[in-house]
């Protein structure tokens, strides 16, 4: 038997943190976007038992400025484009900005210099995969998905989506479809 899960990724990695520093026994404070403050001064045996907890799940302690700012900005767009509650519509650099209170051309400049692809570049692929899990959840149409992902029409949509994955929306839906009805015979 096979089952499809659908998760949200920043409840997943703060269950994650939340158990990882409660297991160093490191007092804390969560203060989001993959922020945590340690309240107390925390042994160099204790701050190496948490990276070490971490590194299982492929999380890791950033320490780096430039890498901070960079995960900041990825956190933003991933919280942009996955999070139901945040309106999509809003103008990617005005929310970037306002978000991290740096200007959008210093933060796509750091982007684009550290990571060698867009601001833009990253928030297609987040959409292109936010597409992928509204498809698979198959609750709504594609039209409904490109109105979601506050895209201009699905024709736009399935031209992004194709340029990514080398095929289409509807494609997709076929394979998953067969993918299903193939598993269900079984």
């Amino acid at each position: 038997m096979k089952v499809y899960i659908k998760f949200d990724f920043n409840t997943v990695c703060n269950k994650i943190l939340e158990e990882k520093l409660a297991e160093s026994q490191i007092k804390h404070r969560n203060l989001g976007f993959g922020e945590v403050e340690f309240l107390e001064k925390v042994s160099q045996e204790k701050l190496r038992f948490f990276r070490n907890s971490l590194q299982s799940y492929g999380i890791e302690i950033v320490e780096n400025q430039k890498a901070i700012l960079i995960q900041k900005i990825k956190d933003a767009v991933v919280d942009l484009v996955f999070n139901e509650d945040i309106a999509i519509n809003v103008k990617t650099s005005v929310y970037l900005a306002e978000k991290l209170e740096l200007s959008y051309g210093h933060l796509s400049n750091l982007f684009s210099e550290v990571t060698y692809t867009s601001i833009e570049n990253f928030i297609i692929l987040q959409k292109i995969e936010r597409a992928k899990q509204l498809i698979l959840s198959n609750q709504l149409s594609l039209t409904e998905i490109a109105f979601q992902l506050n895209y201009s029409s699905v024709a736009h949509l399935s031209s992004q989506f194709k340029n990514t994955t080398g095929i289409t929306p509807s494609a997709f839906q076929r394979i998953i479809k067969k993918r299903k009805e193939n598993t269900s015979k079984n």
